[in-house]
């Protein structure tokens, strides 16, 4: 059977999976009666609950006696990493453009990837039904992406298609007969070439692995594309690392191929194919697996190094140990160091004293991810705020930059670029009008300037902004960057909060709790009106007399307090502070909670 391998690639939101979904569906792969789920291929808790795609997933449809291997690959630049190394498993990518956003930071991380690796793209401008699309600008706006990323001539010439995949179409003209994805699946068939490995086929076993996972039964599962020959269940192969250095040996139990949204078992894997292999114990990403005869790696794709760091430790507050089950140090760095391993752009390392680890990634998003399947797996942790890595090149410090795409209503913008040029030390690269009443503003900040922004920002555009960040470069260290402005309400005793002493307080400053929450000593219970952390009483019942007078008897009515999600809670914490985070609870702390190793720490510092 003749194969095509093709990729997916978009910016986040962009109808990537959406688009999968109607792929899968008009190829038959689906039975007329079965039921199906929106987004398919999200099959992640978080993916469903979050509408974004966090691992990249293959699929496989087959179409007029031809099998294409489609993977599904995330749009954020956080999970970068994953796009990197499934771009070396295909021979040709499907770019999705919004017809009204045009071309965004990551479809130009995405597809200057795909550039460098010799793909040649086919475009398709994706969502053309809707009110505000303007399909020729955004085809224009390609045109000058791929130019800018240096295309080559036959790059260039790449093929277009207008499509809205919500709807099940596409077409080669804007306004043709809108009926079906027929021509997209022709026009793969036309464009992508067949895996130059499957004229490999009579050479020695030989496979790049790209992704690492599990199955409860199978336990290690490896997935890539086979280099060259064929592999049947049951042979005895190799795992080499990038240098060549011989890992394991080990038996093939079960070879697994994509075949629709299933894995079927198979007794041989061809070149050219995509299959997951299991048997191995150690083997891991960017190893190759190969026969006995061979002692040469495929070379892999080098990943761009993490640009900031959060340290987990075990959670030592006075309520630990009452949601969670995993609390000790080492059930942690095991979680950790088996993250690491299937995640290659997270790499984790042993704090001095042992209680925590620093684990290094690619920005909060992907920080976030990570610590909610930790505390849905019933693990407690603390958290500290992220840091960002520095390097030094030729004696001097630097530190990353991130190209930042902000759309936002021109009634904002000044604001915006007031805080990000002044405050955050950001320089403007380019402003202009992006449709009816919006602006585009595009900087280069440095990535300090924007951990723990996302939030401000919002407040700052009443909610209608949307900010789009992608690692840019190194560049010499700015100075120093102002954290948060006002201080910290923190509570001075162990108890349960009450009503009265939360309503006292309110003219303090904003509550970050309600009545009858576990509060203790050295825990952050709300937001200072001022610059000074403050601490408070929350226990604080009313005195009772038996004296009644006309105004004694108020009803006590708070305010609802302002409860902040996992990534805001770790985008506001300060570096004197942490994020306790259970299964059931996110609550925010002083690092030290006793109120005189805190000042004594203070002086110190």
């Amino acid at each position: 059977m003749e194969l095509r391998n093709i990729a997916i690639i978009a910016h986040v939101d962009h109808g990537k999976t959406t688009l999968v979904d109607e792929l899968l569906k008009q190829s038959g792969t689906y039975r007329e009666n079965q039921a199906t789920t929106e987004r398919a291929m999200d099959s992640n808790d978080l993916e469903r609950e979050r509408g974004i795609t966090i691992f990249a997933k293959p699929t496989s449809v087959e179409w007029k006696g031809t099998r294409i291997n489609i993977v599904d690959t995330p749009g954020h630049a956080d999970f970068g990493g994953e796009v990197e190394r499934i771009l070396s498993m295909v021979d040709g990518v499907v770019l999705l453009v919004d017809a009204a956003e045009g071309p965004m930071p990551q479809t130009k991380f995405v597809t200057s990837k795909a550039l460098k690796l010799g793909l040649k793209p086919i475009v398709v401008i994706n969502k053309v039904d809707k009110p505000d699309g303007e399909p020729d600008r955004a085809l224009d706006e390609c045109f000058d992406l791929f130019a800018s990323l240096d295309a080559t001539d036959e790059q260039l010439d790449f093929p277009t298609m207008y499509a809205s995949g919500r709807a099940g179409w596409a077409d080669h003209e804007l306004d043709g007969k809108r009926d079906g994805l027929d021509d997209l699946f022709q026009l793969i068939l036309d464009h992508v070439p067949a895996p130059a490995q499957v004229a490999e086929a009579d050479k020695p076993f030989t496979m790049l692995a790209t992704t690492l996972g599990g199955d409860p039964f199978l336990g290690r599962l490896l997935t890539g594309r086979v280099e060259t020959g064929t592999l049947k269940a049951g042979q005895t192969i190799k795992a080499m690392s990038r240098d060549g250095t011989l890992i394991e040996n080990f038996r093939c139990t079960k070879i697994l191929a994509f075949r629709g949204l299933e894995q079927t078992a198979i007794d041989m894997a061809e070149a050219g194919d995509i299959v997951s292999i299991a048997g191995m114990t150690k083997a891991t990403v960017a190893d190759t697996l190969a026969d006995q005869s061979v002692n040469e790696a495929i070379p892999a794709q080098p990943i761009d190094p993490p640009t900031i760091t959060v340290t987990f430790g075990i959670n030592d507050s006075p309520l630990a140990g009452r949601d969670g089950k995993k609390v000790q140090s080492r059930v942690i760095r095991e979680r950790l160091h088996k993250e690491a391993e299937s995640n290659v752009a997270i790499k984790i390392s042993d704090t001095p004293g042992g209680d925590a680890f620093e684990v290094a990634g690619r920005g909060e998003l992907q920080m976030g991810v990570l610590i909610e399947n930790m505390r849905r797996e019933g693990f407690e942790l603390s958290i500290s705020r992220p840091q960002v890595l520095f390097q030094d090149i030729d004696g001097v410090r630097h530190e990353p930059i991130e190209e930042a795409t902000i759309d936002v209503d021109d009634e904002y913008s000044g604001a915006v670029i007031e805080k990000i040029t002044g405050v955050r030390k950001g320089e403007l690269v380019e402003m202009k009008p992006a449709g009816a009443g919006k602006t585009r503003i595009i900087a280069h900040v440095p990535s300090r300037g924007l951990i723990g922004y996302h939030g401000e920002f919002l407040t700052d555009t009443r909610g209608t902004g949307v900010i789009n960040r992608v690692f840019h470069s190194w560049a010499p260290h700015k100075g120093p960057i102002p954290g948060r402005r006002a201080g910290v309400l923190i509570s001075m005793e162990n108890g349960t909060s009450v009503a009265f002493a939360l309503w006292n307080l309110e003219e303090r400053g904003k509550m970050m709790i309600g009545a009858q929450a576990d509060v203790y000593t050295g825990m952050i219970i709300g937001e200072h009106s001022r610059e000074n952390d403050l601490e408070v009483n929350p226990l604080k019942g009313k005195k009772l007399t038996n004296v009644r007078a006309s105004g004694t008897d108020e009803a006590v009515r708070l305010t609802t307090p302002k409860i902040l999600s996992l990534e805001e809670a770790i985008a506001y914490i300060d570096d004197d502070e942490l994020v306790e985070v259970t299964p059931n609870a996110i609550r925010l702390r002083k690092r030290y909670l006793d109120p005189h190793e805190r000042k004594r720490m203070a002086k110190s510092a």
